[in-house]
């Protein structure tokens, strides 16, 4: 595809393996990174082959410190107020395509995982993470509020409103240990076991229904911010009707070809 901030493979079927690639920088993200991901995760919602992605950083620094500050800074002082915001909002849109593709995302964390990094994990499906990984919204650390990139939406909804303020106002890293105990992630072990801890997961998920992963991430999506109990069943009801009508079309069309 190209890439140079980012690697992408098909590590097998249905299983594709997203690295983002810039070792020597920590994997911050800079301007070439931000516009490769938008490639990636829109070329994803058309893709039929690929069921479940796994989402690591390369290099034994951690999986990603978040904005390129310096070339943040050299690029920000040019910009007017509103260019300043669409670049703000096209970082944090990231997030959100994230969770538009129909494919579950189990982010694969060692190290440190701050700032935009926090949010790229906090926006994937599942977290496997190290023993040595820690996490940060560290947006107030440089001046900035501490509500960004989507971690006010995602990080109360996954921990809880109680220590979510906590880690947003102050900054301070949140241990592996916390992640465990908190819920945000769902396995922690060796370093050098994250990624096969995260293949394990994937090669369980792409048993399933392709159908059944997609509808079921769409429905924790639309749970999220449901009005309430009876618009989370309408969406629940609506996706298991649809995939037993799929599976009964699918028996009497065997009938017939």
């Amino acid at each position: 595809m190209g890439y140079s901030t980012i690697e992408y493979e098909v590590h097998e079927k249905g299983i594709g393996v997203l690295s983002l690639n810039r070792p020597d920088k920590y994997n911050a993200v800079n301007h070439e990174m931000t516009e490769e991901l938008y490639d990636f995760w829109g070329q994803r919602q058309y893709d039929l082959d690929t069921h479940v992605i796994i989402l690591k950083g390369n290099g034994e620094k951690g999986f990603c410190a978040g904005l390129d500050m310096t070339e943040t800074m050299e690029q920000s002082a040019n910009l007017s107020i509103d260019e300043f915001y669409n670049f703000q909002a096209r970082l944090g849109r990231l997030n959100l395509a994230m969770r538009q593709v129909s494919q579950p995302i189990i982010c694969a964390v060692h190290g440190a995982a701050a700032g935009l990094g926090f949010s790229f994990a906090l926006a994937s499906d599942l977290r496997v993470i190290s023993r040595d990984a820690r996490f940060s919204a560290a947006y107030i650390n440089i001046g900035l509020g501490g509500a960004d990139m989507s971690c006010s939406y995602f990080l109360p909804r996954l921990i809880g409103t109680g220590r979510a303020y906590e880690f947003m106002l102050t900054g301070n890293f949140m241990s592996a240990q916390e992640a465990m105990d908190l819920g945000l992630a769902s396995r922690m072990v060796d370093k050098d076991k994250v990624f096969d801890t995260a293949l394990e997961l994937a090669r369980i998920m792409v048993t399933k229904n392709p159908m059944g992963l997609k509808l079921t991430k769409e429905a924790i999506n639309m749970s999220l911010h449901a009005g309430g109990l009876e618009h989370a069943l309408n969406m629940e009801d609506r996706n298991q009707v649809l995939l037993v009508a799929r599976g009964m079309l699918g028996e009497k069309a065997s009938k017939h070809f």
